[in-house]
């Protein structure tokens, strides 16, 4: 779960790469304080937290910071508050909906994903500059995949957590296109300031560390012209991520369950809607494609993950 020892970090910083149900884990500390950035999901709150543990040796965890508020980044902060007490910051748009815990404006009901309720006790938005690991980082904001995304960027070692907006191959569903609301441009903007940066090193929300930045740069680009020509293709390419979290989560799942998912969930709905296909047979089509891709098996009515 930790990163590559061929991949050179400063001093204090930590890496716990998580896969796909939960996103990586990045632990930064120095004499002063201990931060983690992004906390995995809600059913990975405990290996979260062994990890964290095993990396202070002892110490406290002083802040935790949120790139964003999908369910597989925060998942794990009731827990962690649970056990230390870490000042809790998260993007500035989000501060009334984490205090109020509303359910409609957060994306947990949205995608059919727990969260925890969680406390916030300030933010973080751009321009912002934290000194951790004793490097300076600056705060940037990020939306395309999420609005309220942020990322955290060290021009002195080259260094950029980008959370979802940018992965070795790819970023992460541009959820706001499902609703009609702009997305694309966003996330073209965000790889346009990416590409700007003075960068060596690229720690995404999921999957390695990567250091072939420019080629990163145009897989993504040439990804998102792909979706942004035909919105059905980005609604499609949903539905099948938030599907296959789904089976990252509960391993099986019937048919019949996905479609009802499909229908109390709000964004699932809306992707659905985009496509012009019946429910059966769009959740047929569906479950064919994440087989084909390797991603489950299909059992009679039932779809199982095989990661």
């Amino acid at each position: 779960m930790t990163i590559s020892p061929s991949i050179s970090l400063p001093a204090g910083m930590h890496v716990f790469e998580r896969g796909w149900l939960s996103s990586n884990n990045i632990l930064l500390i120095d004499e002063d304080n201990a931060a983690l950035v992004d906390s995995g999901y809600l059913n990975h709150a405990e290996q979260t937290l062994a990890l964290v543990q095993a990396a202070l040796q002892g110490r406290e965890l002083t802040m935790l910071i949120n790139t964003h508020l999908h369910s597989d980044h925060c998942g794990g902060n009731a827990l962690l508050q649970s056990v230390y007490a870490c000042r809790t910051l998260i993007p500035v748009a989000e501060l009334a909906a984490v205090e109020n815990w509303d359910q409609q404006q957060l994306s947990f009901v949205a995608t059919g994903q727990s969260c925890e309720r969680f406390r916030q006790d300030g933010s973080i938005s751009p321009g912002d500059t934290f000194r951790l690991a004793n490097l300076e980082w600056q705060v940037l904001a990020a939306p395309g995949h999420d609005p309220h995304s942020m990322m955290l960027y060290c021009a002195k070692e080259g260094i950029l957590i980008s959370a979802d907006a940018l992965w070795e191959h790819g970023f992460g569903v541009i959820f706001p296109e499902l609703e009609g609301k702009s997305g694309f441009a966003e996330q073209a903007a965000v790889l346009q300031l990416i590409s700007e940066l003075d960068l060596r090193l690229v720690i995404p929300g999921h999957g390695a560390p990567f250091t072939g930045v420019a080629a990163a740069l145009d897989r993504a680009r040439n990804r998102l012209t792909y979706l942004s020509t035909d919105s059905s293709r980005n609604a499609r390419h949903a539905l099948k991520v938030l599907i296959a979290f789904l089976l990252l989560d509960r391993q099986r799942f019937s048919l019949q369950a996905i479609e009802q998912q499909l229908r109390a969930s709000r964004l699932m709905a809306a992707a659905a809607a985009q496509l012009a296909t019946p429910i059966e047979l769009l959740i047929q089509q569906l479950a064919g494609e994440l087989v084909s891709a390797g991603v489950a098996s299909l059992e009679g009515e039932f779809l199982q993950n095989v990661r």
